[in-house]
């Protein structure tokens, strides 16, 4: 379990990154924010990721261009590498190459376009999308933290909006809520084009059920699925694919207990740790 908290932290193959040059050079995220807290605990990082990706997977347009990519059907693994990098670089990453990187990303979102299965057309680009998309992400994020690492206050939540912002519209995403009451206003308004899908149901399965862990410890990753389900909020939480899918009795106090565990863990050397020496450096 280790091992594989330790890969989550650290770039991909063929992706190295130093975090902590070049020295002074600040993130996107303030260093003091909520944010640089919430990504250095690899727990709740998972399971905010994976509610992040169920609220994307029930809206139709979106659902269709992740879907169609293939990236979670053939390596699910690597898959959440690339996006955990991606995130990692946007919060810890110098802001130069964080620019860079969201540069590429936009450039291979501007080839996804099609048709979801009613015939609706999408591209990834749709601000629209990339409001969804960005703001599922920090809440998926801001709320697995709160549930199971440490409570955030109503200003940490509101923070974590706002702390967004910059890389948010590098992305073009231009309406992200800058606050919790904005996250949930856009949930309301989202709420009825929200469903359940077939496609829901194997990303489910296949966090539940993919090799990321040694077999022994394959139920505690079906314990942060589990968990990831749970704070999932309505209406998605209700749709057929997940109910009855969250957390049974008594098991968030585990999941809290792994996530204060991942924290004392010797995760090596962290984008976190290498970002915090490269702003040290500027003092």
């Amino acid at each position: 379990m280790l091992k594989t908290l330790r890969e989550m932290m650290q770039p991909p193959p063929g992706l190295a990154f130093d975090f902590s040059q070049p020295a002074g050079e600040p993130a996107l995220a303030p260093r003091d924010g909520v944010t640089w807290r919430i990504f250095a605990n690899p727990v709740p990082l998972f399971i905010g990721g994976v509610a992040a990706v169920l609220l994307q997977l029930a809206e139709p347009s979106v659902r269709s261009g992740v879907w169609q990519s293939g990236g979670f059907q053939r390596d699910p693994l690597m898959r959440l590498r690339h996006t955990g990098f991606a995130a990692m670089m946007t919060v810890y990453g110098p802001r130069s190459a964080a620019e860079a990187l969201i540069a590429r990303v936009v450039r291979m979102h501007g080839q996804v376009r099609g048709n979801t299965p009613d015939g609706q057309a999408f591209h990834a680009n749709d601000p629209r999308l990339l409001d969804w998309v960005q703001a599922s992400a920090v809440f998926g994020f801001a709320e697995a933290w709160h549930r199971y690492a440490q409570a955030l206050s109503a200003a940490d939540r509101d923070a974590a909006f706002a702390e967004s912002q910059a890389s948010a519209l590098l992305y073009g995403a231009t309406g992200v809520p800058q606050a919790w009451a904005g996250w949930e206003a856009l949930l309301a308004a989202t709420a009825p084009t929200l469903e359940g899908s077939a496609i829901l149901a194997d990303f489910l399965r296949t966090m539940a059920e993919a090799p990321f862990v040694p077999a022994p410890l394959r139920p505690l990753q079906r314990l942060l699925v589990r968990a990831a389900v749970d704070i999932v909020p309505e209406p998605v939480r209700s749709l057929p694919q997940l109910r009855g899918r969250g957390l049974r009795p008594g098991e968030a106090l585990l999941v809290r207990a792994l996530a204060r565990a991942a924290a004392l863990l010797p995760l090596g050397d962290t984008p976190a740790k290498q970002a915090a020496r490269r702003l040290a450096e500027r003092q």
